[in-house]
């Protein structure tokens, strides 16, 4: 049972919360101001915390701060409760990093929501650690001696895929190693709940499908196409005559298998600890990083679901959508007809998390 430590110093409030948070199945820890929910926190650290701004002897704010410094409690989700409706105190509390701001009142669903979101996403991330997953899609296209590969290739059928249509799905037994002729392929894990995690976003010249096949194991992902996609495929058995006869494709798999772990902690360091703006600025960074055509110097612009987006940025998508919002304001980037331009590559790049 998932533990939540509820900071406020409205006792009916206090009371009614723990109240909805117990029944949803939760455990429930209560703190009637700031200075004893740090207390509590650093007594018996929760798997989330949410806490009031507005408090008598510590406020939300100062909480957080505490919370964030400190080695065992800085990566637990934290929320913030608030009857200011503002844009300055909503961006206050996510530029210190804070994972969502819910504002009072708040309907039961709309919490128990936030609260959902951000445990699974701690789920999905704790058990992708360990395996750098995405940088396993380099191994291939990172040889020095590709043409074996491409030559495999040419007989073999291309398979067209439409928008949003699943290539394979967690569980399954592999049997084949894919390459993208065009298109976009994202591939991305699920919580219990049907949460996602991107861990990986791929293009015309990728590999993919190889760690399972790499591994004997099933696949621990799912892929799908973002776009209408033409994909190759090849036979597990030429795939691993490849690589137990080139011994220069067995050394590159090793080398990146040292280098993925780091890689790959990296990545869960960004997605625990960042500050939710700076997550989204990361992911449209990580957008234009691998779709922009090569050689362009114009700003880069691309249709995604706002779904798809946070779940690269590891976010909610109410919480996307406002720190889009807030991103056009500021001129950082521009939004027409759904799709995102990134107009202040740098400024993204250097925001302070």
């Amino acid at each position: 049972m998932e533990k939540i430590l509820l900071i406020e110093d409205n006792e009916a409030l206090r009371d009614n919360t723990a109240e909805i948070l117990t029944l949803a199945g939760y455990e429930v820890i209560i703190a009637e101001n700031g200075k004893i929910g740090v207390e509590k926190a650093m007594a018996n650290p929760p798997d989330l915390i949410v806490c009031d701004i507005m408090m008598p002897v510590l406020d939300g704010y100062g909480v957080y701060q505490i919370i964030s410094k400190n080695e065992t409690l800085q990566h637990i989700p934290f929320i913030f409760l608030s009857a200011k409706s503002e844009r300055v105190d909503l961006r206050k509390g996510m530029e210190m990093g804070a994972d969502d701001y819910i504002t009072k009142p708040f309907s039961d669903s709309e919490l128990i929501n936030a609260i959902r979101a951000r445990i699974e996403k701690i789920k999905i991330q704790q058990n992708a650690g360990g395996r750098g997953i995405e940088a396993w899609y380099q191994i291939i296209t990172e040889l020095g001696n590709k043409d074996e590969m491409h030559k495999a290739l040419e007989n073999h059928d291309i398979i067209e895929f439409k928008k949003k249509q699943v290539i394979y799905s967690e569980g399954q037994h592999p049997n084949k190693l894919y390459y993208i002729e065009s298109g976009k392929v994202k591939v991305y894990k699920t919580s219990d709940g049907g949460k996602e995690l991107i861990v990986g976003l791929l293009s015309a010249g990728d590999f993919f499908g190889h760690i399972p096949l790499i591994e004997n194991t099933v696949y621990e992902e799912f892929a799908e196409t973002l776009e209408e996609s033409s994909i190759r495929v090849i036979p597990k058995k030429e795939f691993e005559h490849l690589l137990t006869h080139n011994q220069e494709v067995a050394l590159k798999v090793i080398k990146l298998l040292a280098n993925n772990i780091a890689e790959k902690e990296q990545q869960l360091v960004a997605l625990a600890y960042h500050s939710l703006r700076k997550r989204v600025a990361d992911a449209l960074l990580t957008l234009k990083k691998k779709y922009a055509a090569q050689g362009d110097t114009g700003n880069f612009s691309i249709s995604i679901s706002r779904e798809d987006l946070a779940n690269i940025a590891g976010t909610a998508t109410e919480s996307l959508i406002r720190t889009l919002s807030d991103f056009k304001t500021e001129k950082l980037i521009e939004i027409k007809e759904g799709k995102i331009s990134i107009l202040e590559e740098k400024k993204l790049a250097n925001l302070f998390n």
